[in-house]
This record gives C-alpha cells, sequence and structure tokens, in this order.
C-alpha cells in the first residue's frame, strides 16, 4: 500500500468529520469560534485520528466505526497543542509555520480555544451516532480511555513534568521516560487503543494493539527530539529563543544524537513486531511504525 495516498484520504475523512463537529457559535462568541478554527485547521497529518481508524481497520472492521473517537481525539490534541504554544508553557510564537494561536488572538482567547475544544471533544463522543453495531458499552469504554490519556495521568501530567524539567540539572533518564510517554505517548497508544475498543477487539488482540501504541508512541517522540535537533527551526515552527530552550530536556541532549536514533529505530520495529499476529487489514499501522524513524533521518 502507498501510506501517503492512504494517509491523505483518512486526513479527508477527518477534515470532513470535524468541520461538521466543530459548532458554529453565534456573535458574542464568534472570536472563540475563530480561535477554535484557526488551529483545528492548521495542517498536519492528523496522526491520532489515523491511528484509531487504523486501530478498528487492523481487526477487519470499517475504519469509520471510530470516525468520532477520531475526531475527539484530533480535538483534545488541537487543544494540548495550543495550550503548550503559551508564554506560560513553552512560549512558542510559530506552529506548522504559521503564528500560535495566542500571538493570534491574545493569551486569553487562546486559553478559552483550548477549553472549547476539550470540552466539544467529550460531547461529541457522548453524542455521536456510531454505527448500530457499537454497543454502549463500547463507546463508555472509549470514553474512559481517553479521558485517562488527556488527564493528570496521561498527557496533562506529562506536560507538568515537562515543565519542572526545565532549567532542572539532576533530570535523568527515568523523569524523560516520564515526560515522554505521559506528554505524547498517552494520547497515542488510547488512539489505537480507542480503534479497537469500538471495533470489538479481543482481549488478546487488544493486548496486542496496546503494545504497538506503547512503542509506537514513544519513538515517535524520540524522533520529535531528534528533528527538533536536526531540523530547520523556521520549518519546525519552533524557533530556538535562548540557551534555556536549547537546554530543554529531550533524548537528544541527554543520550546524544547517535543513540536517539538506535532508540527510536529499535523501538519502532517492536511496535511493528507487535503487531505480527494480524493479517493485511493492520498494513497501515506496519507502515506508520516505519515512517515514523524514516521521517527523521
Amino acid at each position: 500500500m502507498n501510506l501517503e495516498a492512504y494517509l491523505v484520504e483518512r486526513a479527508r475523512w477527518v477534515e470532513e468529520a470535524l468541520a461538521a463537529y466543530l459548532p458554529v457559535l453565534p456573535e458574542p462568541a464568534r472570536q472563540l469560534g475563530e480561535a477554535m478554527r484557526y488551529s483545528l485547521f492548521a495542517g498536519g497529518k492528523r496522526l491520532r485520528p489515523v491511528l484509531a481508524l487504523a486501530g478498528a481497520e487492523a481487526l477487519g472492521r470499517d475504519p469509520k466505526v471510530a470516525l468520532p473517537a477520531a475526531c475527539a481525539l484530533e480535538f483534545i490534541h488541537t487543544y494540548s497543542l495550543i495550550h503548550d504554544d503559551l508564554p506560560a508553557m513553552d512560549d512558542d510564537d510559530w506552529r506548522r509555520g504559521k503564528p500560535t494561536n495566542h500571538k493570534v488572538f491574545g493569551e486569553a482567547q487562546a486559553i478559552l480555544a483550548g477549553d472549547g475544544l476539550l470540552t466539544q471533544a467529550f460531547a461529541i463522543l457522548a453524542t455521536a451516532e456510531y454505527p448500530a453495531e457499537v454497543a454502549p458499552e463500547k463507546v463508555l469504554a472509549a470514553i474512559a480511555e481517553i479521558a485517562a490519556a488527556a488527564g493528570p495521568e496521561g498527557m496533562v501530567g506529562g506536560q507538568s513534568a515537562d515543565i519542572r524539567a526545565q532549567g532542572k540539572s539532576d533530570a535523568d533518564g527515568e523523569f524523560l521516560h516520564y515526560i515522554h510517554t505521559h506528554k505524547t505517548g498517552a494520547l497515542l497508544r488510547a488512539s489505537v487503543r480507542v480503534g479497537a475498543l469500538l471495533a470489538g477487539a479481543a482481549p488478546a488482540e487488544l493486548a496486542a494493539l496496546t503494545a504497538y501504541g506503547e512503542k509506537l508512541g514513544l519513538a515517535f517522540q524520540i524522533s520529535d527530539d531528534i528533528l527538533d535537533a536536526t531540523g530547520d527551526p523556521k520549518v519546525l515552527g519552533k524557533p530556538v529563543k535562548n540557551d534555556a530552550q536549547k537546554q530543554k530536556l529531550t533524548y537528544v541532549t541527554l543520550y546524544g544524537l547517535a543513540k536517539a536514533r538506535q532508540e527510536a529505530r529499535r523501538l519502532a520495529a517492536e511496535a511493528e513486531a507487535a503487531l505480527g499476529a494480524f493479517g493485511p487489514g493492520a498494513e497501515p499501522l506496519r507502515q506508520l511504525a516505519r515512517f515514523t524513524v524514516e521521517r527523521n533521518h
């Protein structure tokens, strides 16, 4: 299969559904709606929703059984980027080659745009019309999965640890592992699991896809660390502003570039190996694991 064509097609499904799920707000809240739309449609490969769709597809199911949850995941991911870019967080002026949300709409509206996207994600999960074969208990399981991955025991906890690590001279590999597996990895892992849960995965299938998601999530973040260290800052949309930002705790700053690349390749290979019992339906997941490390070379 052609991964690029697959990603384009799945991203188109997601884009159309995202537009339908984004509420049209009345005039008093017009700027909030504009701020939410600005970041939601700022580009990107829609990796998290694609993983949810591919998780269902790996089980031989119609991937669109996971489409509402896939959109909810993208709403949550977008909210996290808006808040991550704020001056109190990573203080970034650019995201995907465009001014960050708070640079366009101001900090207050950016915070509220993130709040709105997060809340709307759970409205989508709770009210979307799933196919008839998706039982209510599967939907509840998906909601619980996403809430855990996005909350204090997942992404938010990882973000908190990342802030603590800045300028922390004694931060070690264990601390960094916690950051990466929670701030980024938790939502990626949940994306695959949610697609599988909604598709009715058996326990062994869910366990295998969970292992895949865990390995992929960490490999993806290490690859991001490598890209941040080796890529053109203007292309990445993350210009280096000062020495403190240069010393941010990453796999590259802690272990060096060569070891970071070796670890990313190892994790991607283990992610792919976790899919050994699956048939051709899991090919998108296999190729996504390879793509995760290929993009940093």
